[in-house]
């Protein structure tokens, strides 16, 4: 398992040196109060301790991508290593960094509103709608994943209807609730609880010496399904992930000091890596190659991989906490994409938060649109937001870059994997049968073009609001 032991230290390495020169690059103030004081209004604006920040944030970013998607991204063999370590190290994490820094510097902004302000006020509009429809999508699906999760355990006296209804119960509470109240009090037990379940399951792999296979860039997929761009689609939340992009302003509403940023959102992004690290090398180990790991999704899917994966290498006992850890991952993230969502849509349309009912009637039409689509098989769905994830981190990535090359800083550290996954995208929903269905060499003909038009326009755009001398730190008042 040297690739496995190898991987999770390159992950740590990559935080102490390309974090800390990202963290640079930026350009950290420790002089610039950030807008948990200078916006205080005890709900969604107050300060909270770095160490709470962080198990937060760890827990808003990681539904069950980290899990789910290297569950199915192991179905590739070895190869999905790489891009959970070199994409989370210099994708992800920047990613995370970068839009949660330049939230800071903004009045803890949202992504719509940091799209509009540089690349353009239609962008906002566009980012908009797009977040809040895949804030409602995320929070639909995990209600769904969580509550069959627990089914499966309590089936004998619990039914799925009112685990259902218990989840969404609380989903509302921690949406119009202050965010000290719920997500700061259980958030740090929850996020324990998340730590030692990986931990226990990673232990278990080394100590038994699961037979975690070493590197190879063959692909061993069974239906010999394209590394490009399926791979870097399938593994979102354990390399790079949009969503993140619509959780990071939470924290930047509750950070004290521009310093933690790199701690709290580079830093759980690595986490995040290690988390899918493990299950990935579970899921290559445990079921005789790709073709076992196949049979066993096609049967009960990646949840069905979770259980016997916990029970097998930490039991009975074991294996339920570990399935109770996999659980809280996407009820910490559902909720807090649901907050988000009200959050910007009460930016959207300026209403301040600060009274209860201002609140309530912005969350519930969320949550009745959300009820009713449990009701719908979420399969074509699924593959729908899994594009519209990557996509919105490729924005999200364009917006770091644009602010670094306006601050005369080194953007390229945002610019190469935003095309990356500019090109990634693109080919997918052009090849893809949820797309346009066309042969894959043609989507990538067609990729590689559209993927230079936006470069160019990028470097266009980017000179002239360079002349305009966009305000970096604007709070956005006016926008």
């Amino acid at each position: 398992m040297v690739t496995f032991l190898v991987s999770i230290a390159l992950l740590i390495i990559g935080y102490f040196t390309y974090g800390k020169y990202v963290e640079k690059v930026f350009g950290v103030n420790t002089d610039r109060q950030t807008p948990a004081f200078t916006h205080s209004d005890g709900v969604d604006y107050l300060p909270m301790s770095e160490k709470k920040n962080s198990l937060i944030q760890l827990l808003n970013i990681a539904g069950v991508g980290p899990i789910f998607g290297p569950i199915l991204g192991a179905l590739y063999g070895p190869v999905a290593f790489l891009w959970i370590v070199f994409g989370a190290i210099f994708a992800g994490a920047v990613h995370d960094y970068l839009t949660g820094m330049i939230s800071i510097r903004n009045r803890g902004a949202h992504l719509p509103e940091l799209a509009g302000k540089f690349l353009g006020k239609v962008m906002k509009h566009v980012v908009n709608a797009f977040s809040i429809l895949l804030l409602v999508l995320v929070g639909t699906v995990f209600v769904t994943a969580p509550a069959d999760l627990l089914y499966s355990l309590t089936s004998s006296w619990l039914t799925l209807p009112i685990i259902l209804v218990a989840i969404f119960a609380y989903y509302l509470l921690a949406t119009l609730l202050p965010i000290d109240k719920i997500i700061g009090r259980f958030y740090p037990i929850f996020g324990a609880l998340l730590l030692i379940s990986a931990i226990g399951v990673g232990a278990a792999l080394v100590f038994t010496g699961a037979p975690i296979p070493e590197i190879s860039l063959t692909n061993m997929h069974p239906d010999n399904a394209p590394i490009f761009p399926l791979l870097f689609l399938t593994i979102s939340c354990g390399a790079l992930s949009g969503f993140h992009a619509t959780q990071t302003p939470i924290i930047s509403r509750t950070t004290q000091r521009e310093k933690q940023g790199r701690r709290i959102f580079y830093g759980m992004m690595i986490t995040e890596g290690i988390i899918a690290m493990i299950w990935a090398a579970a899921a290559m180990s445990l079921f005789n190659g790709p073709t076992g790991l196949n049979d066993v999704l096609a049967n009960g899917g990646p949840a069905a991989v979770v259980s016997e994966v916990s029970v097998a290498m930490l039991g009975a006992v074991g294996g339920t906490l570990a399935i109770l850890g996999v659980i809280v991952l996407p009820i910490t993230s559902g909720d807090t994409a649901f907050r988000s969502a009200r959050m910007i849509i009460a930016d959207y349309i300026k209403v301040s938060q600060k009274k209860v009912l201002s609140r309530v009637w912005i969350a519930l039409p969320m949550f009745v649109i959300s009820f009713a689509l449990t009701k719908i098989d979420f399969t074509l769905l699924w593959r729908y937001f899994s594009w519209a994830n990557q996509s919105t981190a490729m924005i999200a990535l364009w917006v770091g870059a644009m602010y670094l090359f306006l601050a005369r800083k080194n953007y390229w550290i945002a610019a190469i994997p935003a095309t990356f996954i500019t090109m990634a995208t693109f080919t997918y929903i052009l090849n893809a049968p949820i797309g346009f269905g066309l042969a894959l060499n043609l989507s990538y003909v067609i990729a590689a073009v559209i993927t230079v038009i936006i470069v160019t326009a990028f470097f266009v755009a980017a000179r002239r609001r360079l002349i305009q001398n966009i305000p970096l730190e604007d709070d956005l008042k006016s926008a």
